[in-house]
C-alpha cells in the first residue's frame, strides 16, 4: 500500500513539474514574438487587448474635460515632434487625431516615425489647449510663420499620456 502511495506521489510531482515548464515556454514565446514584430518604448506592454482607432474615437467622444480613461489602442502616426520626438499625433479616423505625450517625458519616439503603426497604452483624456501651446506645437512640427499666425482660438484636444508604446517594425 505504501509503495502505491509513493508511486502516485512521484507521478504527481512529475506532472506538476512538466506543467510549469510548458507555461514558461508559452510566456517566453510571446515575449519573443512581441520583440520580433515591434520596437518597444517606455513601459513594457503587449499587443493584446488593444482596440482600433475608430473604437478609440468613440471612447473619446464620451469623455468630458477632466475625465480620464485607461486604455490601449492601435493607430497610425500622422505626425511626430521633429525636434526630439517628444509627442506624436495618432489618427482616429473621420479626420480626428489624438495628441500623445509620454509619461514623465520618460521616453521619446524616433523622429522618422511618421506613418508607422503603433499600439499605445496609457490614459486618454480631453484637454482644452491654449493658443500659446498650439503655436508651440506648430513650431515644433516645422509649420510656417503664416500657418502659426492663423492659430487664434483654443482647441479641444483628444489627449493621451502613453506609458508604453509598441511600434511595428
Amino acid at each position: 500500500m505504501k509503495s502505491i502511495f509513493k508511486i502516485c506521489l512521484v507521478f504527481l510531482i512529475a506532472f506538476t513539474a512538466c506543467k510549469e515548464g510548458n507555461t514558461e515556454k508559452k510566456v517566453e514565446k510571446k515575449t519573443t514574438e512581441v520583440a520580433v514584430n515591434y520596437e518597444s518604448f517606455g513601459a513594457e506592454i503587449t499587443a493584446d487587448d488593444s482596440i482600433d482607432a475608430k473604437a478609440m474615437l468613440s471612447k473619446f467622444n464620451n469623455l468630458k474635460v477632466g475625465d480620464t480613461l485607461n486604455v490601449k489602442f492601435a493607430s497610425k502616426i500622422n505626425e511626430v515632434c521633429s525636434k526630439k520626438g517628444c509627442w506624436m499625433k495618432l489618427d482616429l479616423t473621420d479626420g480626428q487625431q489624438s495628441m500623445v505625450r509620454f509619461k514623465d517625458y520618460g521616453f521619446f519616439m524616433p523622429l522618422d516615425s511618421k506613418n508607422r503603426e503603433v499600439i499605445v497604452n496609457g490614459k486618454a483624456y480631453i484637454k482644452e489647449t491654449s493658443v500659446k501651446e498650439l503655436r508651440h506645437y506648430a513650431e515644433d512640427a516645422g509649420k510656417s510663420k503664416e500657418e502659426i499666425a492663423k492659430i487664434t482660438k483654443p482647441k479641444r484636444t483628444l489627449a493621451f499620456e502613453a506609458d508604453g508604446v509598441l511600434m511595428k517594425k
